[in-house]
């Protein structure tokens, strides 16, 4: 017989509860009043929500599409998986650095803070300047460049059914087709993060379970279908065979294999975009950025060598015709009709991917636009129900901007995209070579630290951003033309220019001002000080 003692527990259980998750809040909100900042939004993703905001982002079954017909011109085969392992220990490391600096610094646009930060009073608000220049270069043109793959797959379906429609992006008719569809997916995307926080969350729960399920198709029906169709690649083939699909001398062409493999993982600082909206971000945000990116990267591992064993000889593959091979690889191993399944999940997972690019573009803006340098920066800064609406509109006007230079020629927008990984690797190296010499000792308190192995990690991480930076830069043909030249530095060079261009002429009172970095170095002393002085006053 039920009686209201009985039920007496659950409820102290329940209030408990609550009461627990208002004091993490709290604890929550100190952080980011101690760092300068008042607390206004939504504080309701858990460990999951920020986890899956990177795992989600970096995708890393369609990053190993996306890259693996680069990677196998590059070396081939043994070149790739074996690049692939290094880049995986390698980008380990830095995102554990770059986890342990977001406990730190647990701040909406956090990684140009973190740049600022770490870079001093002396030189942390030039760094801040410019690392918040290559990150929403970055972020904006990602978004960009993942609608348009997600088109892609959609628009090589033309080579599979032998339509008369053209398929080369060299052909007007096709990229006003092409610009068409990328603005659609994009204006779907960001719509989605307009939501009320209520259904906005459901997209974490969804990117990652297309992301699984894309994942688990492709690891089991690929080879069962492979062994009835194409067959299997010997051992041999699928390990240790060559390839110089780039023209560059062989030592070179072997070393480009790394613009394909570093690509893959590029992006782990998503989860700190949405610390400010994390319970308990101090701890959560920094695990979310390390595990997914290790989650990501093992999976990857496991996706590459499937395909090197499934996907045909390098030959074959680069005959396929289409914006995206990897659809005419699907059609050959699948079937022509069955392929289109695999296909739909890739260009959902690739709109799920670029909702939440926005998302983290939009958390990088804002934090921008709250510290009072962009224009209008009253409105894009608002916020409406704990989220910044506003900035998601920047950041979708800004992507819907770059995807425009589709029209004009197939070379225009693709320059501009290559650029996407490069400021970030830069940012990650250039964030870990200031905390390593501008601020060895005087930091805040991580609450997730690597203890002994933070400095050893943070020189590791210097040096191996500095070599993917210098991979991203190089022509990736040769000989190199008008056409074939990398535009990656220019643009980095071009958004350095005006990073230099903002930092001199916006007044230091006005943006990270060398005694606000001062003083978030010093959170930890002046929050201990604030409490031994309410103790004694008590």
């Amino acid at each position: 017989m039920s009686t209201p003692l009985a039920n007496a527990p659950p409820k102290q259980a329940s209030a408990e509860t609550v009461r627990a998750a208002v004091d993490e809040n709290s604890a929550d909100d100190t952080v980011v009043k101690n760092l300068g900042y008042k607390p206004v939004l939504n504080r309701t993703f858990n460990q999951f929500h920020n986890f899956a905001t990177t795992f989600a982002a970096l995708y890393f079954i369609g990053g190993v599409r996306v890259t693996f017909s680069t990677g196998i011109a590059a070396g081939g085969n043994l070149a790739y998986w074996t690049s692939y392992i290094i880049t995986c220990v390698f980008t380990f490391i830095t995102a554990a650095v770059i986890a342990e600096i977001c406990s730190s610094l647990p701040l909406a646009g956090s990684i140009y803070l973190w740049a600022a930060e770490a870079g001093g009073p002396r030189f942390g608000r030039l760094l801040g300047f410019v690392v918040a220049w290559w990150s929403t270069t970055a972020w904006t043109t990602f978004c960009a460049s993942n609608t348009q793959s997600a088109v892609n797959y959609m628009l090589s379906e033309v080579a599979v059914f032998g339509s008369d429609f053209p398929s080369d992006p060299s052909s007007v008719k096709f990229r006003a087709v092409q610009w068409v569809l990328t603005e659609v997916m994009l204006a779907l995307a960001c719509v989605w993060n307009l939501l009320p926080p209520r259904y906005f969350r459901w997209i974490f729960t969804l990117s990652s379970s297309v992301v699984v399920l894309d994942f688990v198709l492709n690891l089991i029906w690929l080879p069962i279908a492979t062994s009835r169709t194409l067959g299997f690649r010997s051992t041999h083939d699928a390990f240790m065979t060559t390839y110089n699909g780039t023209g560059a001398p062989p030592g070179w062409n072997w070393c480009l294999s790394y613009l394909a493999t570093a690509g893959i993982l590029i992006g782990f600082d998503a989860s700190g975009h949405v610390a400010e909206e994390t319970k308990n971000a101090s701890v959560a945000a920094a695990r979310g950025i390390f595990w997914s990116t290790v989650v990501s990267g093992l999976g990857g591992f496991v996706v590459v060598i499937l395909f090197l064993f499934c996907v045909p000889d390098a030959e074959t593959l680069f005959s396929f015709g289409g914006p995206q091979p990897f659809v005419s690889v699907y059609a050959a191993i699948l079937g022509q009709r069955a392929h289109i399944i695999m296909n739909v999940v890739c260009v959902v997972a690739l709109w799920l991917n670029t909702a939440i690019a926005v998302l983290a573009a939009s958390r990088l803006v804002f934090a921008v636009a709250r510290d009072g340098v962009l224009p209008w920066s009253s409105w894009v800064s608002k916020v409406v129900d704990g989220q910044p609406r506003n900035a998601v509109l920047v950041v979708w006007g800004v992507s819907a901007i770059i995807t425009c230079t589709i029209l004009p020629s197939a070379v225009a927008f693709t320059s501009l995209v290559s650029a996407a990984g490069v400021p970030s690797a830069a940012a990650y190296g250039l964030i870990c070579l200031s905390r390593l010499f501008l601020t060895p000792k005087n930091f805040p308190k991580p609450a997730w630290s690597l203890g002994r192995l933070s400095k050893p990690f943070q020189v590791i991480a210097v040096f191996w951003n500095g070599w993917v930076v210098a991979v991203l830069y190089s022509p990736y043909v040769f000989p190199v033309s008008a056409e074939t030249l990398n535009y990656a530095p220019v643009i980095m060079a071009i958004t350095t220019v005006f990073a230099l261009i903002t930092w001199w002429a916006i007044p230091a009172e006005k943006w990270l001002p060398s005694q606000r970095i001062q003083q978030t170095l010093d959170a930890d002393i002046n929050a201990q000080n604030q409490g031994k002085d309410g103790f004694v006053e008590q």
